[in-house]
């Protein structure tokens, strides 16, 4: 029990939290301006999953981390426009096309993964992020992210306008903002940024796994809940999450005594618990979910 707690207070410890919470965080902020728009984002998981393939591919043909993580970024928006097409343009149910995405992605990757790299479960090792994660600069551009989506969301006129589209369309729309529109660029947005928290997991491993996303996507969304549609609460629940995932590492690595299988249930243990407490307390955009047919 004592190594375990001076595992947990050790600045290795700090650490892996932090480099947890990463693609959290990301995903996280890009479900907040999408369901702040008034479109539900369940595809997150999705676009972590992509960003991190065309990372990994991008990285290994190039030799370079910064041409791998943007590629992440374009995988994740050009998944965000399908997923954008087909609940805005076509306006699909939202829930079952983010669940179709998410299935999409889990097939595509694995069938690109064979074609490229000759197998269905890994690619070939690539250029990955070196040292500390405070000394890595996507960690840094993640923190600064998180202010800028707050200050987007919040300081600013096009904020308004996605604020204003994702509780009151029609309101919205008699005033001359283009719905439409202005979901797109949400979706989008938050397809970039789940695609560089798939790159940050890319990179990270040095190489893509299959379905390394691992429900991060799901978990994020749980954050946007707990945060109550605000991104810097929303990153805030991502710290708690990244917490009890480093926290699940070290008891599955302490000999206290807990089984590993448990251990590793302990994010998603606390993800049904905080939904629980939080979800009765929050109150969504009133109009998410919802296609809006200008008529």
């Amino acid at each position: 029990m004592a190594e375990l707690f001076a595992g947990v207070f050790s600045l290795a410890f700090f650490a892996q939290v932090l480099r947890i919470t990463v693609p959290y965080a990301l995903a996280a902020l890009g479900g907040t301006m999408s369901e702040r728009s008034g479109v539900i984002n369940i595809a997150l998981e999705g676009k972590l999953l992509i960003g991190a393939f065309c990372t990994a591919v991008a990285a290994y043909y190039s030799g370079s981390a910064l041409v791998g993580a943007l590629a992440g970024v374009a995988g994740g928006v050009a998944i965000g426009g399908l997923y954008a097409l087909c609940v805005i343009r076509f306006r699909a149910d939202q829930i079952v096309s983010g669940v179709a995405i998410n299935l999409l992605a889990l097939g595509l990757t694995r069938y690109l993964l064979s074609l490229i790299f000759g197998s269905s479960s890994s690619s070939k090792e690539t250029v990955g992020l070196a040292g500390h994660v405070l000394k890595t600069p996507l960690f840094w551009i993640t923190l600064a992210l998180v202010f800028a989506v707050f200050g987007v969301v919040k300081k600013t006129r096009f904020g308004l306008r996605l604020r204003a589209v994702g509780e009151h369309p029609e309101a919205a729309d008699s005033v001359g903002v283009s719905v439409p529109f202005t979901r797109w660029i949400a979706v989008l947005s938050a397809g970039g940024l789940a695609g560089l928290g798939g790159a940050w997991l890319a990179l990270s491993n040095n190489g893509f796994a299959a379905e390394m996303s691992g429900n991060r996507g799901y978990i994020a969304l749980a954050a946007v809940i707990m945060g109550k549609w605000h991104p810097l609460w929303a990153a805030a629940a991502c710290l708690l999450f990244g917490f009890a995932d480093a926290l699940g590492f070290e008891l599955q690595a302490s000999d206290i005594g807990v089984p590993k299988e448990l251990a590793s249930t302990l994010p998603y243990v606390l993800t049904m618990v905080a939904l629980a407490g939080f979800i009765g307390r929050s109150r969504a955009p009133a109009a998410i979910g919802k296609p809006y047919d200008k008529g």
